[in-house]
């Protein structure tokens, strides 16, 4: 399922934020093993696959040089991280050797009515795909197993697993089989597809307490924790050495990096959280770590969420809705 290994460990050692990005979403393994429908690596049948010292080649010198990306991700307003997620694969795969991106974010369209949009078509030696993306982040049960899927959340808890998976199985994925779809592919020269998606992301565990992956996760996962504000007190006196300090939202993807003059001090991060409302929205926090270079590096991460998180409706129940990014 993840054909660069070997890559693992690139994204920490460019330099470029934007550059970094890329890497990590080629890189870096999904959140499940095991889905409803297949998950397949966009780039499976690139011919990067059989030699991946030419992606590391690639991705190299795009971090002395950055100006191809850049223009690319102007082109359109990527303020949503799930929209970033998909312009930063949909330029690697343009420029993959053995692939041909046939489509992107294609809409789907009966009476004048959009019935939805294939993130990806694409060619290769494998066949024609319709890939659906999604980058997602979810936080784990304080209490019970976290096995099932619908016990993990998005961190505005209008998300979640089981709802992610239902509407990718029922809606997206199904999409392209639609007389309406096939009769648009035909136009491209398209009479058979592959229906498959890729799922990244992080999966949160909290403290205190403890919770089970869920059922199918990828074993190598990439993770970090949740916490309430009432316990970042006993938190932070039981962290690691490092500084702590929240990063933006379109910072989330790679392991975060700053130079020294950008760490926060423990009175900045205090006075930020004391000016922090009590129901504010879950903020994504970073330990950073110095390394022998004189650069500060991720060493975890966290997600800090108010005290009466999750939401919870009029009758108990946690409010979630379906989100298709």
């Amino acid at each position: 399922m993840m054909p660069f290994n070997a890559l693992a460990d690139l994204p920490r050692q460019l330099h470029h934020p934007q550059v970094r990005d890329l890497a990590w979403v080629l890189l870096a393994p999904p959140i499940l093993s095991t889905t409803p429908w297949p998950q397949r690596h966009p780039l499976s049948a690139s011919a990067w696959v059989a030699a991946p010292e030419k992606l590391a080649d690639w991705l190299q010198t795009l971090d002395r040089n950055s100006a191809a990306l850049e223009g690319w991700l102007a082109q359109h307003s990527v303020r949503r991280l799930g929209l970033y997620y998909e312009r930063l694969w949909q330029f690697a795969l343009y420029a993959a050797p053995g692939i041909e991106l046939m489509a992107a974010n294609l809409p789907i369209r009966q009476a004048g009515h959009t019935l939805g949009e294939l993130d990806l078509i694409l060619r290769d030696d494998e066949g024609v795909h319709h890939l659906e993306l999604a980058i997602k982040l979810y936080l784990g049960p304080q209490h019970g197993d976290g096995t099932a899927a619908a016990c993990w959340l998005g961190p505005g808890s209008h998300d979640r697993l089981d709802l992610k998976l239902n509407h990718l199985s029922r809606h997206q994925l199904p999409l392209s089989a639609r007389p309406e779809a096939q009769a648009v592919l035909a136009e491209f020269g398209i009479t058979q597809i592959q229906a498959e998606l890729w799922l990244g992301g992080y999966l949160f565990y909290p403290w205190p307490g403890s919770s089970e992956a869920p059922h199918g996760a990828q074993p190598q996962h990439l993770r970090g924790r949740w916490l309430h504000r009432r316990d970042w007190p006993a938190f932070l006196d039981a962290s690691a050495a490092g500084r702590w300090q929240p990063i933006p939202r379109h910072t989330w993807l790679a392991p975060a990096r700053v130079v020294a003059e950008d760490t926060w001090t423990p009175l900045q991060l205090a006075q930020w959280l004391t000016q922090l409302d009590e129901h504010a929205p879950a903020q994504l926090l970073v330990r950073f770590k110095e390394n022998s270079a004189g650069s500060w590096e991720e060493a975890e991460r966290l997600f800090l969420v108010a005290d009466q998180w999750p939401q919870r409706g009029g009758d108990g129940k946690v409010s979630v809705t379906a989100n298709a990014s």
